[in-house]
């Protein structure tokens, strides 16, 4: 039975309703069979006046098969340009058919779900929030390409275009009408094949309403081609201003944009070869590997609780209790309303809980005057917000989150005299970057019910929930913290207790390394502008004056009342900082007036110039790639170290945790990942080269080892 149902009914009109084996349709070797099939009767179909193309799934066509695209092999980029070229000729015939064919939009065309729409006549979408339309591949290491980048480009021109290409944009299908990208909405699904029917018999000349705009003669691109002097800023900002976001680190973009460029100059069918020829370089390019591999395979993994205890009922949160008003707690309130829970905002004063919430008020007023939210809807979330000073106000809260200073002491105090007002089953939650939750635990009466839930900074932005589980952490615990995670729509992944756990500890070699850097003589201007070409988002000087210098002395205080400090390698260079920053010179960081950079009032910063007096030595030789390897590498063994110990459960919380938490290189697929890529016996030599040269700290893990010996790479 084909997967293809073939319906014509007795005005000519065939509908063809794709029901592929799975649960979505997608763009394997079953649907380029079924293709083959229907397009070869259709072109041999007597008596045909239109062709609809509609969907049996809940999603419309979900696009091509990743498990195939993270296989392509880089040893044969031409067989793999002949397939696709294939696969696009198909696309081609269907746009070529002598009648109109018109897309019946039911669900999410996303990708080559959408490259198939735009290779119809007439595009048809149920308006549901439910139907996505867009062109995701750049987000995950590739482009749209099959025929997507040409034939959008020259349905609405290259300076609308770019924009959709480029950012992996999904809109919904209002905002595709008035883009340009479907032509017709329809309010039900029973609606949507009668429309696409009435639109083909509407139209008086069949023939002409059959041939895609770019195929007329006389065809003049919208807006001109990229050589038109009206769209000079265009070309020649674009690509600077690209180089600039990707560093040249995310190949797929540049060749979308240059096939985008093309596309609007010359003739369909030599532009779509040109995309061809260079999708076949991007997807068997390894940034392509890498990004399918995490923010699709191991994403999905871990928002599918794939780190959750089985056989555990899920749970809502209803009443989250959240102690402490300042910047973490407000953000915490915040999501949670937005998630419809009920908060209540503790802080030492009724004054402080309410500037917290008003952190909120201004947030969702941003929503409104931006058109996300309506007032009514902004009232509601506020609502759910309660302030108060009162421990009495937390009674029967089911999560508790505390989010006071990191000081063991003052966490102890707060858990000894608030915990009794949790429901009879809730967890308390300590969001800590770095404190041992197993040690934060010896304060509560149930150390089960006691979890750590670390969230970054600001948390309305961050994606990502760090959560740690204690030696005497319960499954159920893990469960309750795990589904109020994905209820406030954050990524969450868990980890083993540690100092540090594992994103605060890795992050944290970065700003050492930076550091290191300094105080050997480098200037600091090149160790964060290399720190950049690295791929993560700033340098490590700037990074520690955004986080704070004055954080890292008070942590350095706190570990040394603890007992551990230097436990994760030789702080001496990090406190001699500490000495000539803050103790000497009052320069915390940003937030304290300053640090390794002025901050002026318009915006505006510079290296502070006594840096240069303390550290910079003009004579002191190294080369650009190993200050960026040095960066690099310190956080990549750390995070091998975190998975050789136990700390990091798996690869993939590995990987995504690095780039939502730590901000690794979207192009490397995460710490772990950067591993595979390098190859591990280049990767164990150039350890070896930088730990004979730069110290110990450069050692290669014995795990890295281990899979070499093996044959086997991180997965």
């Amino acid at each position: 039975m084909s997967v293809f149902k073939y319906q014509k009914d007795q005005d000519g009109i065939v509908v063809v309703t794709m029901d592929m084996t799975g649960p979505v349709n997608a763009m394997n070797a079953e649907y380029h069979e079924a293709m083959e099939a229907t397009l070869a009767k259709l072109e041999s179909e007597s008596g045909l006046n239109g062709v609809i193309l509609a969907s049996a799934k809940k999603v419309f066509f979900a696009g091509g098969d990743l498990n195939d695209l993270v296989k392509a092999d880089p040893n044969n980029v031409d067989e793999f340009f002949r397939m696709t070229e294939h696969m696009k000729l198909g696309l081609r015939r269907l746009e070529k058919l002598p009648v109109p064919v018109v897309a019946a939009i039911n669900g999410a065309a996303l990708g080559g779900g959408y490259e198939i729409c735009l290779s119809c006549n007439h595009r048809i979408a149920f308006n549901h929030k439910s139907v996505q339309i867009g062109l995701p591949e750049c987000s995950l290491g590739l482009y749209p390409g099959g025929g997507g980048i040409v034939r959008l480009t020259k349905l609405i021109g290259v300076q609308k275009a770019v924009p959709y290409i480029l950012e992996s944009k999904r809109i919904n299908p209002e905002k595709a009408l008035g883009a340009g990208m479907v032509d017709q909405l329809v309010d039900s699904l029973e609606e949507l094949v009668p429309a696409a029917k009435t639109w083909i018999l509407s139209q008086d000349d069949k023939e002409s309403a059959s041939v895609q705009p770019w195929d007329k003669k006389g065809y003049k691109i919208p807006g001109g081609a990229i050589n038109s002097p009206r769209n000079g800023q265009l070309a020649v900002m674009a690509p600077a201003m690209l180089a600039q976001k990707t560093r040249g680190l995310m190949p797929q973009m540049t060749a979308a944009l240059d096939v985008a460029f093309q596309a609007s100059m010359l003739d369909v069918d030599t532009a779509l070869r040109i995309e061809g020829r260079n999708f076949a370089k991007v997807a068997t390019n390894p940034v392509a590997k890498n990004m399918i591999s995490a923010f699709f395979f191991q994403l999905n993994q871990i928002n599918g609780g794939a780190s959750r205890p089985k056989n555990i009922e899920k749970s809502l949160t209803k009443k989250v209790g959240i102690l402490g008003a300042g910047m973490m707690g407000q953000g915490i309130a915040y999501v949670s309303a937005m998630a419809g829970i009920e908060v209540v905002l503790k802080d030492v004063s009724l004054e402080g809980a309410q500037k917290g919430k008003s952190y909120s008020e201004k947030l969702l007023a941003k929503r409104v005057k931006r058109g996300r939210m309506d007032e009514a809807k902004a009232q509601q979330v506020l609502a759910l917000i309660h302030p108060t000073a009162e421990d009495a106000d937390l009674a029967g809260c089911d999560l508790i989150i505390e989010a006071v200073f990191e000081n063991i002491k003052l966490k102890h105090e707060i858990t000894k005299s608030t915990e009794q007002y949790l429901a009879e089953h809730g967890v308390w939650g300590s969001n800590t970057s770095t404190l041992p939750i197993t040690q934060l635990a010896e304060a509560s009466k149930r150390p089960e019910n006691f979890i750590g839930i670390h969230f970054f900074s600001p948390v309305d932005k961050m994606p990502l929930v760090e959560i740690i589980c204690g030696e005497k952490t319960s499954d159920e615990a893990l469960a309750k913290a795990f589904d109020y995670t994905v209820q406030i729509r954050k990524t969450p992944i868990v980890v083993n207790d540690s100092l540090g756990f594992f994103t605060s500890r890795t992050f944290g070699t970065y700003l050492d390394e930076g550091a290191q850097l300094l105080t050997e003589g480098v200037d600091p201007v090149r160790i964060d502008n290399l720190g950049r070409a690295t791929g993560m988002p700033v340098g490590p000087l700037q990074i520690q004056d955004e986080t704070s210098l004055e954080l890292s002395r008070k942590a350095q205080e706190t570990w040394a009342e603890m007992g551990v400090t230097d436990k994760w390698g030789d702080g001496d260079v990090i406190r001699r900082v500490i000495k000539d920053l803050i103790i000497d010179n009052g320069r915390g960081g940003r937030y304290h007036g300053g640090g390794y950079y002025e901050y002026h009032d318009d915006g505006s910063k510079n290296i502070w110039p006594p840096l240069y007096d303390l550290y910079y030595k003009p004579e002191y030789q190294i080369s650009d790639d190993d200050i960026k390897d040095r960066m690099m590498f310190r956080q990549v063994i750390e995070a091998l170290k975190c998975l050789e110990t136990g700390v990091l459960r798996t690869v993939a919380d590995g990987n995504i945790g690095s780039i939502f938490g730590i901000g690794a290189p979207a192009h490397t697929g995460g710490f772990i990942q950067f591993v595979n890529t390098y190859g591990l016996d280049n990767f164990i030599a150039r350890c070896e080269q930088l730990s004979n040269q730069y110290g110990d700290r450069f050692e290669c893990p014995q795990i890295v080892q281990e899979k070499a010996k093996a044959g086997e790479l991180f997965s």
